[in-house]
């Protein structure tokens, strides 16, 4: 026996259907585009760049050529690479007469940076003296952009919580206040930035401290021989005077 279809009641379910479906689809909200982490994972995957922004990490701005001898590739390569980390909006580049000048786009940079090193794994242990004496001394003491970072970072961030010149939730006390005032460093808040906050360190697996306050600490810490440069251009070294001036009561 054959069986009829009614075309007509099928056609009109189907519209009904199709109906119901586009005022649904009209009241989903719409997703926003989210950020474009591949921009940013492409940029970070050649070796390369990865080392020009470690170095970066000083917090100065560097020269083309000077990124290309830290990472030990030809001028040439190197300006390729400096254009695809701007493309990524990883450094601001500034033209100056016949040089570039090269630095990282913001805090947020190096302070991602600082975050994926947690999770990196660890490079080869490196083979030449140099190189060896270039990771102990990063470790010991090293600026992480602006900031103190490595051992000595992590023990001035106990220093000023032991001493409670900062708090549990790294907000300055009044004591706190006194300290840093009495070595001439500056504590008054910048609109839209933290003044201390705390970052993990890759080293020492503990926090420093990070923020507008900290920032003032190591460039006043540098600008009076409290902490030296040594032969890697981000590893410090604790002078006596920084030993008195910076972990004293």
């Amino acid at each position: 026996m054959t069986r009829s279809v009614d075309h007509s009641a099928a056609a009109d379910t189907t519209k009904r259907l199709t109906g119901f479906m586009s005022s649904l689809d009209r009241s989903m909200p719409r997703l926003t585009t989210g950020p474009d982490l591949s921009v940013v994972g492409r940029a970070l995957a050649d070796t390369s760049r990865s080392q020009m922004l470690t170095g970066l990490l000083t917090g100065t701005a560097w020269t083309v050529g000077e990124l290309a001898s830290y990472a030990g590739v030809a001028r040439s390569t190197a300006s390729e690479h400096v254009g695809h980390l701007s493309a990524a909006g990883l450094v601001r580049l500034v033209r100056q007469g016949r040089h570039t000048y090269v630095s990282l786009a913001g805090p947020e940079v190096a302070a991602a940076l600082e975050s994926l090193s947690l999770i990196a794994p660890d490079r080869p242990p490196v083979a030449s003296l140099r190189g060896q004496r270039h990771a102990r001394e990063l470790a010991a003491g090293r600026t992480c952009y602006r900031h103190l970072a490595g051992a000595i970072g992590v023990r001035f961030a106990d220093h000023l919580l032991d001493g409670a010149f900062i708090d549990e939730a790294s907000q300055l006390t009044h004591e706190g206040c006194q300290w840093f005032i009495a070595r001439g460093i500056d504590i008054t808040a910048d609109v839209g930035n933290e003044l201390i906050r705390p970052c993990m360190d890759w080293t020492e697996r503990r926090p420093h401290l990070a923020g507008t306050l900290m920032d003032r600490v190591t460039a006043h810490a540098l600008a009076h021989d409290w902490i030296v440069r040594t032969s890697h251009p981000r590893s410090v070294r604790l002078t006596d005077e920084g030993e008195r001036q910076m972990f004293s009561r």
